[in-house]
């Protein structure tokens, strides 16, 4: 193995390396009748073969004397052996006599193809004697080091390939989180919810209070933008007759990053005709418990907070077999502040001297229900640590909601909470075409005003209403957030393969 002290090589020594492992690429070409072969099948993975043969003993594996072939990327070498790592686990290759002078040329990343019987070694590891054995793909660029791995966590956003083959817990993370969106889809078709796809691409942004990116369709020669929400075309939709609709995608925000944001994310949006917000707590806490019972194998969830060294600073759990807590925003606000009582948040006055001394910028613009959630925002939110269900957002705030029965200055909307994010929105969906049209018109005022979130007027979707929608619950998810709480990860970007980035100046 040449380079078994590659490991230690210090950054300026990386093109010297690039170069020799470049010129032994050109000596392949050279010699060789195809340098990048695709004639190998593996026929096993490392996984398997670990479960499967294990507990075997040595001298039962020799008796099998059984075959395989696996492919994979050599990440380390321990003197007569390597290690390869295929999409599933690592297992270790031994360099049988024939197979030395192939294991010299080989450098640590090549990808190889290896056939050969099974056996234990003497420290109880299972490894694949190298009967057969072809260099399938030469890596030109080394590994990072196998203690330290890729260390610098913006390289390890950018080149996110590296970071999958140097972390195994990265690996892991990305493959729950397929099995969480699986999961989703599962338990939902099973409720009888039919998964749809909406546009993605659309005249006009609707659906949630966000800025959206603009684009220009060069055939219509319209203005048009990337969608911030799905939902105004999934209502349409059970206008049409679908009572259960679901879509799991992409939606944009031209906002700023954060540890909780990207401009581009995942979110599960479904609607349920003649349910309301109530029934949509009671699904999604059920969704949840046995999402995480299903893909961790436990209702309980760690969350965990660490130092800039990686050192653990605190860590909490949460148990989602416990019933979820449910508070209205209201109740919240004097819950988190005893020195407040209702008469504090009762008024514009009383709400605009509780901003103030929050040091929360009024706009003049600004109701009551406005002036609520913003102390609610900066007050209660993080504080929300046990799953949590706040309710009755007001009316202002939510122009998609229905407005309560009993006191229409809060709408039938709750929002989802657990280890101080905000997980889910979901509501009683307005089916009240002519209060629909006046909410948005209240928004284009806004709009005009100045609040670039403010959503457009949809005189398409008024007309939708028009002919009748069903009473109505719908709730979004955040997929990333989702799994960043499933994961115990600080970060959306480690829950995203590919997270927005700042351009590099290393073209």
């Amino acid at each position: 193995m040449s380079d078994n002290d590659q490991h230690s090589a210090l950054p300026q020594d990386e093109n010297k390396l690039v170069a020799e492992r470049r010129a032994k690429l050109k000596q392949i070409r050279e010699t060789a009748e195809v340098a990048f072969p695709n004639d190998f099948r593996p026929q096993h993975k490392a996984s398997e073969l670990l479960v499967a043969f294990g507990e075997k003993s040595k001298e039962e594996l020799e008796e099998l004397n059984h075959q395989v072939a696996v492919a994979g990327r050599v990440i380390r070498s321990r003197g007569a052996f390597m290690v390869l790592q295929d999409v599933s686990a690592q297992i270790q290759l031994y360099v049988t006599k024939e197979a030395r002078q192939f294991a010299k040329g080989i450098d640590l990343g090549d990808i190889v193809g290896i056939s050969g019987a099974l056996h234990k070694s003497g420290k109880g590891d299972l490894y694949v004697n190298m009967e057969s054995y072809q260099l399938l793909t030469k890596s030109l660029r080394p590994l990072p080091d196998k203690y330290h791995g890729l260390a610098d966590q913006e390289m390890r956003y950018r080149q996110r390939y590296v970071d999958l083959i140097a972390n195994p817990d990265v690996r892991d993370a990305f493959k729950k989180r397929s099995q969480i969106i699986n999961f989703i889809r599962e338990y939902l078709a099973r409720r009888e919810f039919l998964e749809v796809e909406t546009p993605m691409l659309q005249a006009i942004p609707g659906g949630a209070a966000a800025r959206p990116f603009i684009t220009h369709h060069n055939a219509l020669d319209i203005e048009m933008f990337l969608r911030i929400s799905p939902e105004l075309y999934l209502k349409r939709l059970v206008v049409g007759g679908f009572d259960r609709v679901f879509e799991i995608n992409r939606n944009f925000r031209n906002e700023g990053l954060s540890t909780r944001h990207n401009p581009e994310f995942t979110m599960l949006e479904f609607y349920q005709a003649y349910a309301d917000y109530h029934d949509l707590m009671d699904l999604t806490e059920d969704m949840l418990r046995q999402l995480a019972e299903t893909v961790l194998g436990s209702t309980t969830i760690k969350s965990t907070v660490k130092n800039g060294d990686g050192e653990v600073v605190s860590e909490k759990s949460y148990d989602l077999d416990k019933p979820f807590h449910r508070i209205s925003v209201f109740d919240s606000i004097l819950h988190f502040n005893p020195e407040l009582t209702a008469d504090n948040i009762n008024t514009v006055e009383a709400a605009t001297v509780v901003c103030n001394s929050l040091k929360i910028p009024v706009k003049e613009s600004w109701g009551l229900g406005k002036l609520q959630i913003e102390i609610f925002e900066k007050t209660v939110e993080h504080r929300l640590d046990e799953p949590t269900f706040v309710t009755e957002y007001p009316a202002e705030v939510s122009p998609l909601a229905r407005r309560n029965d009993k006191n229409p200055f809060v709408t039938d909307r709750f929002e989802f909470f657990v280890g101080g994010r905000e997980i889910a929105n979901g509501f009683s969906e307005l089916n009240d075409a002519e209060d629909q049209a006046e909410r948005f018109r209240a928004q284009v005022a806004e709009k005009d005003a100045g609040d670039l979130e403010a959503m457009h007027y949809d005189g398409d979707y008024v007309r939708a209403l028009e002919y009748g929608l069903p009473p109505t619950a719908g709730e979004g998810i955040g997929i990333d957030r989702l799994v960043m709480l499933l994961t115990d990860s600080p970060s959306i970007r480690d829950v995203l393969l590919f997270p927005a980035m700042r351009p590099s100046s290393d073209k």
